[in-house]
């Protein structure tokens, strides 16, 4: 690690533990009961699930998942824009909003993304969460984690980053809810002092899936989304409904209306009757698999795959693609286009005797090739990095849609033109 990066390390934590100090003034006067969703993938998706039962019950953090970012959300300000004008506003606006802001909901429903080493046992060890909800597991931002294995800390990334999540059921006061079917999570959990909950997406009897629709059946009832939502959502609908027992509150079964945020399996409708699956938000291996595996069950011809490099893999890029490219040959797709320096030199190789694939290193190339070759009939998936937003816009029947994309406002804008894409 550089001294630069060394600096920037500590430097993140005074800060945050500035913010902290104010926002715990804040907090203690609200004094909400604390639901904490953390976990590799899908963390999203449950606090929009708990948003369609609790309502104006809760407040929920959205966009604010890191420790500056819940801070300045209890404090209700808005985070760091890049200003510097800005950072004076908060830091000297904290100590003002203090003491003269509070929230009244009933319940705090806050996202935890661990994103660091550290970072979630500091919020956790912060805000003692009445229950905590544990969704998933697996190699999200494995970069900043080499330091720790490298200095000693642990022996592997995946024990490194099992260590961070496990932390907020360990901090936990009442009820710990996981993915009984992950061995590692079981393991990790075994000393926590709160009950731990151990459920499984085996409960889901059927599962359908269209462009703009998916049907998840349980014994006695079922889930209906008007948008293509995964099959790996049953294990989170199973924690909802165990949450909502605990709460004593009843379930909201239509889910009709369920909105989730951009780029995480919405349906957007392209140029020429193309159907578009837009889930550019983020990309690890276990958001690809259950994405991939969503699209294989999909009841649709002429499949076609956008799939943008998976980025903050560091030195397990090269074994992360490779398995990338197994998912990618498994879904049986009519076409695959590959976006990225990493999917060019670690899938490309393994796929192009396989499967019609082409490559691109940048989003014009890749653009100009959809428009020259889609006819209007075919269901395309996006998944990845590399602007896939960008591309999807130049798609869209209704340019207005692009309110629905990711990565909208001014600043992701600006390097988007940077790339050359305006």
């Amino acid at each position: 690690m550089t001294v630069i990066a060394k600096f920037k390390k500590k430097f993140y934590f005074v800060a945050s533990s500035y913010f902290k100090l104010w926002a715990n003034i804040s907090f203690k006067r609200w004094h909400p009961r604390v639901i904490m969703i953390t976990g590799s993938a899908g963390k999203t998706t449950m606090l929009n699930l708990l948003e369609s039962q609790l309502g104006t019950k809760a407040h929920y953090s959205h966009n604010a998942n890191s420790a500056f970012g819940i801070a300045f959300d209890i404090l209700g300000m808005h985070g760091i824009t890049g200003s510097k004008l800005h950072w004076l506003t908060l830091l000297f606006g904290a100590p003002f909003r203090a003491i003269s802001y509070r929230r009244k909901e009933r319940f705090y429903v806050v996202e935890c993304d661990g994103e660091r080493p550290h970072e979630a046992e500091f919020i956790a060890k912060w805000l003692k969460p009445e229950v905590s909800i544990w969704v998933s597991l697996g190699r999200s931002h494995a970069v900043f984690y080499e330091d720790v294995v490298a200095n000693g800390e642990f022996e592997t990334i995946d024990e490194a980053i099992t260590h961070e999540f496990a932390s907020i059921p360990a901090y936990t006061q009442k009820l710990v809810l996981i993915d009984g079917d992950n061995a590692e999570m079981v393991a990790s959990t075994k000393m926590v002092d709160a009950e731990v909950a151990k459920l499984s997406k085996n409960s889901l009897k059927t599962y359908e899936v269209y462009p703009n629709r998916a049907v998840f059946k349980f014994s006695g009832h079922s889930f209906e989304f008007d948008q293509p939502m995964p099959r790996d959502v049953a294990i989170q609908l199973a924690m909802l409904e165990r949450l909502m027992e605990y709460l004593k509150l009843p379930v909201n079964y239509k889910l009709s209306n369920f909105a989730m945020p951009p780029a995480r399996s919405n349906f957007l409708k392209g140029k020429n009757g193309l159907k578009i699956i837009d889930s550019s938000y983020n990309a690890h291996i276990i958001s690809m698999t259950t994405m991939l595996d969503t699209f294989k069950l999909m009841k649709v011809p002429h499949k076609w795959m956008v799939i943008g490099d998976i980025i903050d893999q560091g030195k397990l890029e090269g074994e992360e693609h490779k398995k990338l490219a197994k998912l990618l040959l498994a879904v049986r797709a009519e076409k695959v286009i590959l976006l990225g320096r990493r999917t060019h030199q670690y899938c490309y190789p393994l796929m192009k005797e396989q499967c019609d694939v082409v490559s691109f290193l940048k989003p014009q190339q890749a653009l100009k090739y959809l428009e020259e070759n889609l006819t209007g009939k075919e269901t395309i998936l996006f998944k990845g990095s590399q602007y896939l937003e960008w591309i999807i816009e130049q798609l869209l029947e209704d340019p207005a849609d692009v309110s629905q994309l990711a990565r909208q406002d001014e600043a992701h804008r600006r390097r988007r033109a940077s790339w050359g894409l305006k």
